[in-house]
């Protein structure tokens, strides 16, 4: 006997329930996650499972980490840093950030903060009309608006002067860019890698996983990396947003090849395609001679690199944490590390915007920041337009600028990039620009319970989603 339609789809939803809660269970970073997605699948299959397909994945896979698989490339990385070993002892142990990224720190390099839009897309504009070879570019976001059309105006009349440009997006970031600009690009011979275009099925629910970093390379001499996107808010042009701080960082030296390298396996997860040959590999010492390395993390690796790279940082210090970024949605133990970290004295300052760019994440700080300002951390929100840029200053003599954010999506759902700099030079300058930044922001003192009732509400709320923020 024929068992009707509409049975035969709940016990096929009970059983996929039942699958995902089993994965779940043997996946799930921690036990609670296990007991959320197991309850959820089990008590509503008809969204659980869909839920669960699109969002409880824990690793991405297919995508080749060459640092770490490919022997040709561990290899070109160990001769590397063979020839381009800094000059002097660092003043402090490199290893956690060197087996995060499976990179050397390499010295010979110059890192330049750039503090703004103008700043960052007058130098980037620069290198690219300079550029004789190559031109490697890769952001989350691009937008068809003022800025997007002169930055295409800059890779277009690169293509037509004979430089190759290779361009990528990311296809949730870039979700709103039309048909209409990519054509542009490829018309004028620029080879474009959409996202959008890849037809493997088994990453087709790998939606939840984004690549979020930003990276300019020319000719393999100079890079670019930070937290600016190519969007007029990032120029200070959006009145919702008003004025725009961030930080992008120019690089020059070998810590080029670095960047060079994890963009190649960026564009071979795209695109299939090996272009490791047609690339420069052969870098100049910088005079700046700063020690340095890029710190690549993402869902990839097998360890959860994004939460290492802030959890080795804060362990780190001797004296002082500085952290600049737009959201404050830790795991359990970054959380734990910035708390410890205050309990043993250490001045330990967490940089976020007053102004609010997406609610969820916004909201769901204010239920972190009791816990923190318990232990001594002192929370600055920044009220002089939205702040945007992903920094780290640990003591006198180690600094970090990238697109890393202080969030769980940062820390384990999105492909990142910090660039590391182990300089008293560097750290002099990036403490000097933060400290302008404290100058407009204020000191919280209110705790969640004289906030108002939407945050009171809300933000208990919001942390339920930390997972996924």
């Amino acid at each position: 006997m024929d068992l009707p339609l509409s049975i035969f789809v709940v016990v096929a939803l009970q059983g996929a329930a039942v699958i995902c809660a089993w994965r779940a269970i043997k996946g799930a970073r921690t036990p609670q996650g296990a007991v959320g997605w197991v309850v959820f699948l089990l008590a509503a299959p008809y969204i659980g499972v869909i839920s669960y397909l699109f969002l409880g994945h824990h690793r991405f896979r297919g995508y080749l980490v060459a640092r770490r698989s490919s022997a040709r490339t561990i290899e070109g990385v160990k001769k590397l840093a063979i020839a381009h070993a800094p000059d002097a002892p660092l003043s402090r142990n490199a290893k956690p950030f060197e087996r995060i990224a499976a990179l050397p720190v390499v010295g010979g390099n110059d890192m330049i903060p750039l503090l703004d839009g103008a700043d960052t897309f007058d130098a980037i504009f620069a290198a690219i009309d300079a550029a004789e070879s190559y031109v490697l570019v890769q952001f989350f976001i691009v937008h068809d608006d003022q800025i997007g059309r002169v930055f295409q105006d800059r890779l277009i009349a690169a293509a037509r002067r004979g430089v190759t440009v290779r361009f990528m997006t990311d296809a949730v970031g870039s979700k709103g860019l039309g048909k209409a600009y990519i054509d542009a690009l490829r018309e004028a011979g620029v080879q474009v890698a959409d996202p959008r275009s890849r037809k493997q099925a088994k990453h087709r629910f790998a939606i939840n996983f984004r690549n979020h970093r930003k990276t300019v390379i020319v000719d393999g001499t100079v890079g670019f990396t930070g937290g600016l996107n190519v969007g007029d808010e990032y120029m200070g042009r959006d009145p919702t947003f008003g004025a725009w701080r961030d930080t992008h960082l120019k690089l020059q030296g070998c810590i080029v090849s670095q960047l060079q390298l994890v963009y190649l396996e960026d564009w071979h997860y795209a695109t299939s395609e090996e272009i490791a040959g047609s690339l420069n590999w052969t870098t100049m010492r910088a005079d700046a001679n700063i020690a340095g390395l890029i710190v690549p993390t993402g869902p990839g690796d097998e360890m959860e690199t994004g939460a290492l790279f802030f959890f080795s940082a804060i362990a780190a210090a001797r004296d002082r944490v500085w952290i600049a970024s737009p959201y404050c949605v830790p795991d359990t133990d970054v959380l734990s590390a910035l708390k410890h970290a205050a309990l043993a004295g250490k001045d330990v300052r967490l940089l976020v915007p007053e102004v609010i760019d997406h609610y969820i994440p916004w909201l769901a700080a204010f239920a972190y920041f009791d816990e923190l300002r318990a232990a001594g951390v002192q929370i600055w929100r920044y009220d002089a337009g939205f702040m945007h840029q992903k920094v780290v200053l640990i003591d006198n003599d180690l600094a970090a600028i990238g697109t890393s954010n202080l969030d769980n999506r940062s820390f384990r759902l999105n492909f990142e990039a910090m660039a590391v700099g182990f300089d008293t030079g560097f750290a002099t300058r990036v403490e000097s620009f933060l400290e302008q930044d404290f100058k407009h922001a204020f000191l919280l003192d209110k705790p969640l319970a004289e906030q108002s009732l939407r945050i009171r509400i809300g933000s208990p709320i919001a942390r339920l989603f930390a997972p996924l923020l």
